[in-house]
């Protein structure tokens, strides 16, 4: 399956995220000084909230918009479902 240009990006973010990782273990393998491996950390996290908030937009954007758009009722109701199960699992 080809992926599209925002999968491309979001794909080469958390390639970028998981050498952030790496970085951070290797600060922790050196014994580097705390505060800069949770400076490390906090961007990570960060840029994984920023990752997740895009996938949540295309989401948003296209499959929710295409179900609501359906002739099928049942489609638009699962994915209000998955929706509201997502923002129950966010804390919201």
């Amino acid at each position: 399956m080809k992926m599209g240009a925002s999968h491309k990006k979001q794909v080469n973010r958390l390639n970028r995220i998981a050498g952030q990782v790496n970085g951070v273990v290797k600060m922790v393998e050196d014994q580097r000084y705390c505060i800069d491996i949770l400076t490390q950390i906090k961007a990570i996290k960060s840029a994984l909230t920023s990752v997740e908030r895009q996938i949540v937009d295309e989401h948003l954007n296209h499959c929710v918009h295409k179900a609501i758009n359906s002739k099928k009722k049942s489609d638009a109701n699962e994915m209000m479902d998955e929706i509201k199960e997502l923002l129950k699992r966010s804390g919201l």
